[in-house]
């Protein structure tokens, strides 16, 4: 057996092909995320720094391994690279405030009145609940970030009123969790906070580049609820009481819509004026978020407290799974995981646009079992030597004022992918945090069955942005004067 993996495979092959399997086969056997990241990555620098000679690759016969002992050094070394370059990042400071601004929001009361009013004002129309999810799912996405509290406090609030409505369980359930998913694109994003640490590119060009991308998808959403209930008027029916459309409904709207507007322009505008780097912009919304919640007289110490406890307990669950992984995808490139995966992808296609629509194959199937972080902080370095050497630039327009066009061309991409893993089971948390403020009589077949179609619509949207870079790269080249 040795001898036969010798002669197409190198140790270092081995080793690493060993480490994604046993990781895997962790995870299936239900070991926590970041403890199977820790506990494959010790085991395997181990045994690697105990007994081979790094220098010398070749698969040989294991009695005749170099016992060279472990270089402690060395891994000091690499236990400060990991961690001290993590907890001295300025951008990850962004992290636990754009949480803390989202919670926050969530507790203020603005959702509540936002969905209060638009059921008036959409309440005539077929499918105007679901309009009014995705409308407000579209409003918090860009003020919020966070997809737990925009999954949940969607479904606390309109599930129970589409069902007394008679909607069909899965256009429901699949509108809220498609519309509470929105926020991992739309910035101020989570996920692109990572993805410009990973990725040494603008934090600011990320929150530009998937702005349209993410309305794009909201458009999609919108326009397919629209056409179903056309096709389909008993998924959707009307209420046979309405409220008529007047001034006072339409001034309600107003005053719901215009804190949290106000809020977007504070980050967001803030940003794209050059006004505030992310990270102070971060800091904006959090006081913006408290000030909205005092504003609506929603704010007190207990208030202050379980969000700040739910903002510390979300950020120490990131940043540990941040840091496993960071460690994990550090000893797989150390003995050649970069160099391996890079040869498979490229022995793969020639045209290098095929290559990109395989890295993005590769990481849908991977949404089907790791979380969007695993993804973003193992998957994403190792593929950006690959992309970098596809030389494509010319083919990407840049406007002469966008620093990185193709690597944020292509982490929009990737987003965009990442987004469909909070919908496809069996890790899609959207789908989980629905499930548990479901009422009774919605099962998680109903879920599953109502996701589909909104999957389909995220693919459709991935195929857009592909097809016309354009779309992420326009605005960033704007903001910077051109």
């Amino acid at each position: 057996m040795l001898s036969f993996v010798g002669q197409y495979l190198t140790l270092n092959e081995v080793a690493v092909i060993a480490m994604f399997i046993t990781f895997i086969w962790m995870l299936f056997r239900g070991i926590p995320v970041a403890m199977a990241l820790v506990g494959v990555s010790l085991v395997f620098v181990l045994v690697a720094e105990t007994f081979l000679d790094p220098n010398r690759s070749y698969f040989r016969d294991i009695i005749e391994f170099d016992r060279t002992g472990i270089d402690y050094q060395r891994l000091g070394a690499l236990s400060s690279r990991i961690f001290g370059s993590t907890v001295n990042n300025p951008v990850l400071v962004a992290l636990p405030m754009f949480i803390f601004m989202g919670l926050m929001l969530d507790q203020s009361g603005v959702a509540q009145r936002m969905m209060h009013s638009m059921q008036k004002l959409f309440g005539s129309l077929r499918g105007g609940l679901s309009l009014t999810v995705l409308l407000i799912g579209i409003i918090l996405a860009a003020s919020t970030g966070v997809i737990g509290a925009s999954v949940t406090l969607l479904g606390v609030m309109a599930l129970p009123a589409m069902m007394e409505q008679k909607y069909s369980k899965p256009i429901a359930t699949g509108t809220i969790a498609s519309a509470g998913t929105l926020g991992i694109l739309i910035p101020p994003s989570i996920m692109l906070v990572i993805m410009s640490d990973q990725l040494a590119i603008s934090l600011g060009d990320l929150f530009m580049g998937a702005l349209i991308p993410g309305l794009i998808l909201g458009a999609l959403y919108i326009t397919f609820i629209v056409v179903y209930g056309l096709i389909k008027p008993g998924a959707m029916p009307v209420p046979e009481k309405t409220e008529e459309v007047g001034w006072p409904v339409i001034k309600e709207v107003l005053l719901a819509v215009i804190p949290p507007m106000i809020l977007i322009l504070l980050v967001l505008g803030s940003i794209f004026a050059g006004i505030a780097t992310p990270t102070e912009a971060s800091g904006l919304g959090a006081l913006g978020a408290t000030g909205l919640a005092l504003f609506n007289g929603r704010l007190n110490m207990k208030v202050l407290r379980e969000v700040s406890r739910s903002t510390l307990n979300t950020s120490g669950y990131i940043v540990g799974i941040f840091l496993a992984a960071n460690f994990f995808a550090f000893i797989l490139r150390r003995y050649g995981g970069d160099e391996i995966i890079e040869g498979l992808v490229l022995s793969v296609f020639d045209d290098p646009y095929m290559i990109i629509l395989f890295i993005l194959f590769i990481v849908f199937l991977l949404g089907f079992l790791l979380d969007w972080i695993e993804i973003t902080i193992i998957i994403m370095p190792l593929m950006l030597p690959i992309i970098q050497g596809l030389g494509i630039e010319a083919d990407i327009p840049d406007y002469g004022q966008v620093a990185a066009p193709v690597i944020t061309w292509f982490a929009i991409l990737v987003a965009v992918t990442l987004q469909t893993s909070f919908l496809t089971p069996p890790v899609g948390f959207a789908l989980f945090y629905l499930k548990g403020v479901c009422p009774p009589g919605v099962t998680i077949g109903d879920i599953y069955k109502g996701v589909i179609p909104f999957v389909m619509l995220q693919l459709l949207g991935l195929f857009i942005v592909f097809e016309f870079p354009w779309l992420v790269t326009w605005l960033p080249s704007v903001a910077y004067g051109n």
